[in-house]
């Protein structure tokens, strides 16, 4: 199953069971999510129906170990969150949120009990979580959060307010990360305790097929195993943060990737002053940078996974490729939609559904700006943030 934009031989760089793995999930979206998106899209529907298909390919939590996950390599998650994103970013959104920011703040941060109560049961699906950092007025710049908890005997007291938080109204469980006079913290709250509250945010113009929520949480009194015990500090959050940026670096060209396809399709078959729109030259240079583009994205993508295999990524690094493939992503999609037409404005086909996905994609862990810093500081020892 190679790919027609892959211009480089791309899959001999990929071991047997990468290949399988992303053939199976491939599969997936091919049967399941592309006959079904573009009504989900224009509904606003979340298909909260594909989570125990999901768990049952193995996909939630897939790059954990024990608990019930399918302890999946690096590359071997990059390579299923590039197919689930090529159906839709909310899709992959889902799996990323599950699994490398709820799921992966238990298994980084959590005591024994914590990882034994609740990560079987996310893998298999029975219990969706969400991850609480961003809040309406500390986006890029977590560390001025004002959500706080605070002692009261053995219990803790937490109140703020959390936004974007993806699968909220959802989820059975929240990871919610608060000041406390030690540092921040994070919290395991279950979202039927009394004072929690998630609301969808809505209208959209993105990411239509996936749930993002206001949270407010209101005296939510939690006790002592509430707590995240391994962790202190931004740490915490941030870890689970690169988990879901180096997911990010896979999925955003697997959106690039079907845009490019629907406009290859759509050019061969397009006449227009007697013959087709691919035999242009114009339309040729369009489809030869954005299949460039690909492939470049894609080895990107592969380096930082084999990197991050041998236990090598920087922080850094995975700003390089969540800052170049979002941006080079975002430009093929719309690219795409410029050789469709007029049609390529309807949900009839899939560019400009990932291009406005991707103004989002782009946005959250981690804007343009916020990595371009992040590499900047890197390469001149200068933080510019302030």
């Amino acid at each position: 199953m190679s790919d027609i934009s892959d211009l480089i031989d791309f899959d001999s760089l990929l071991t047997s069971e990468e290949l399988a793995l992303r053939d199976l999930v491939r599969s997936f979206v091919d049967s399941e999510i592309k006959p079904n998106i573009a009504g989900w899209y224009e509904k606003g529907h979340f298909p909260v129906e594909i989570v125990p298909q999901l768990a049952k390919l193995g996909l939630l939590g897939m790059h954990l170990k024990g608990y019930g996950c399918a302890g999946r390599s690096a590359v071997e998650y990059g390579l299923a969150g590039a197919e689930l994103e090529a159906g839709d970013s909310g899709t992959r959104t889902l799996v990323s949120v599950q699994g490398s920011l709820a799921m992966s703040a238990i298994y980084k941060h959590g005591s024994e009990d914590q990882k034994q109560e609740w990560l079987p049961a996310m893998a298999a699906g029975e219990v969706i979580g969400c991850f609480g950092l961003t809040e309406p007025t500390a986006g890029s710049d977590p560390g001025s959060m004002t959500s706080y908890a605070r002692r009261d005997g053995s219990d803790w007291i937490l109140n703020g307010a959390k936004r974007w938080i993806g699968l909220a109204s959802v989820a059975q469980v929240a990871v919610i990360w608060a000041q406390t006079k030690d540092g921040v913290r994070g919290f395991l709250v279950p979202t039927s305790t009394p004072g929690f509250t998630a609301t969808p945010i809505g209208p959209k113009l993105s990411m239509r097929s996936s749930i993002q929520c206001d949270i407010e949480l209101t005296d939510v009194r939690l006790p002592e195993s509430s707590v995240l015990p391994n962790v202190v500090g931004l740490k915490g959050p941030f870890s689970c943060l690169n988990e879901a940026r180096y997911g990010i670096i896979w999925g955003a060209m697997g959106a690039a990737r079907d845009s490019f396809e629907a406009a290859l399709d759509y050019s061969k078959g397009r006449m227009q002053f007697d013959k087709p729109l691919a035999g242009y030259q114009l339309t040729q240079q369009k489809l030869v940078d954005m299949a460039l583009e690909i492939n470049k994205g894609f080895l990107l993508a592969l380096h930082l996974g084999r990197l991050k295999d041998a236990g090598r990524l920087q922080p850094d690094q995975i700003s390089v490729g969540k800052l170049n493939n979002c941006r080079e992503a975002i430009k093929i999609a719309r690219e795409a939609r410029t050789i469709l037409g007029g049609n390529g404005i309807t949900l009839d086909y899939s560019p400009l559904r990932h291009a406005n996905n991707l103004e989002s994609v782009r946005t959250y862990e981690g804007t343009d700006e916020i990595h371009t810093l992040i590499l900047g500081q890197k390469l001149t020892g200068v933080p510019a943030f302030r």
